[in-house]
């Protein structure tokens, strides 16, 4: 019989089933593409299993990580994403040619059902996580009557797995008053060496007009209705007729683009960045809004923090579990949309105050660290595989690979 030393010891065959996955620019799959390279670089087999986001789109294959691309549709108002259609046969086909130990499924569409029940045919231990509040967007697309449906559904798709990984305690709370059962954690980490004040750059502030001294407020994410957008321009507004050589950049695309651009011509709209030029377009603001009440966590709040912004959020999510109060930013009652309004322009106008956050906001952030997150993760599996029946099986241990995983 296999013991939990011995187990502890193997490397894993780890798959995970997601809708969407780096390079695409979203929380979660930039969440999903640092656990995947965290497993990797520590000798884990992993698979991913994810639908073919173009024609040019083509599985990444190198040692211990291989991607299988799946048939999938359009996402209205979401063009650059795709939907998983059900891939049950392939994913039967696929996972008894060499059996998993684990799946991972990170999205609850028809992709993920159907890898629930092909889990299930192989008696696959099966665990999932919960990145988006879907049931939120129905109301805010007119869909009120849709949310107990989806509710109800995402709690029984959850409920099949061994276990939810939130992303925070509020949320794991949250979910298990709601009839999840065995809620885990999965936190989120923070790369304070890409995303650091020192990537403030003069240059590009000058090309968005505004001097060493003027203020540059800043909104980085979706450009969608679910992140309560049109509340950055409302403040905005608020901190233009006091200080009007303010500037305000959005870095992000989205739906509500061309809609946003007519209402605020004066912005600067500098679309999607990655890398290095996310990390300058961050520490080139001042001050960062985010408006979302919909977030399971927002990797947008640390990023901010970390590059020395002073943060004005809603007081849920990553925001809640990272900003103190007037110390490295201000948190806002939820739906409370004066407050936010009004608390904007006090920060903006509070020169003290604001450096003071700003100063605070990247040594705030230290304690966040991907590896910690990825050492917690694989401690997780080991203690549900050894649960597990399926985790008596024996399999060669695959040699530790310090690749890149593809971009």
């Amino acid at each position: 019989m296999t013991t939990k030393t011995e187990l502890s010891s193997k490397k894993l065959h780890f798959a995970l089933v997601t809708e969407t996955f780096i390079p695409e620019i979203n929380g979660v799959a930039m969440t999903l593409g640092k656990i995947v390279k965290h497993l990797v670089e520590d000798g884990h087999q992993v698979q991913v299993i994810r639908p073919k986001q173009s024609k040019q789109d083509i599985a990444c294959r190198q040692q211990n990580f291989q991607e299988h691309l799946v048939t999938g549709m359009r996402i209205p108002q979401y063009p650059q994403l795709k939907l998983g259609l059900p891939a049950q046969n392939k994913l039967l086909s696929l996972w008894q040619k060499n059996l998993p130990d684990i799946v991972h499924i990170a999205t609850e569409g028809p992709l993920g059902w159907s890898a629930l029940q092909a889990a299930k045919k192989l008696n696959i231990p099966t665990i999932s996580s919960f990145h988006t509040n879907f049931h939120q967007y129905s109301t805010l697309y007119g869909l009120s009557f849709l949310k107990p449906i989806i509710q109800n559904y995402l709690r029984h798709f959850h409920n099949k797995t061994l276990t939810t990984l939130a992303p925070t305690e509020k949320l794991r709370a949250e979910l298990t008053a709601q009839g999840y059962r065995n809620v885990g954690l999965m936190a989120r980490g923070i790369d304070t060496k890409q995303f650091h004040p020192d990537k403030r750059c003069l240059a590009l502030r000058s090309d968005w007009g505004a001097s060493p001294n003027d203020l540059v407020v800043i909104y980085v994410g979706r450009l969608a209705r679910e992140k309560n957008i049109t509340l950055v321009i409302k403040a905005f507004k608020k901190i233009q007729s006091e200080n009007p050589s303010a500037k305000l950049v959005f870095v992000g695309e989205g739906p509500l683009e061309k809609e946003m651009k007519l209402a605020c011509p004066e912005a600067i709209f500098s679309g999607n960045q990655r890398g290095e030029a996310l990390a300058k377009h961050y520490a080139s603001g001042d001050l960062f809004l985010f408006p979302s009440l919909t977030e399971t966590y927002g990797n947008v709040v640390p990023e901010a923090l970390a590059s020395g912004l002073a943060v004005i959020a809603f007081d849920t999510a990553a925001a809640a579990q990272l900003i103190t109060h007037s110390k490295n930013g201000l948190l806002i009652a939820p739906s409370d949309e004066t407050t936010f309004i009004t608390s904007a322009q006090q920060l903006a106008s509070d020169t003290t105050l604001r450096s003071e956050c700003r100063r605070y906001a990247h040594q705030k952030i230290q304690q966040l660290c991907w590896t910690s997150v990825g050492n917690t993760l694989e401690q997780n599996l080991y203690r549900l595989l050894d649960q597990h029946p399926q985790a008596l099986k024996t399999k060669p241990n695959p040699k530790s690979t310090h690749q890149e995983m593809c971009a």
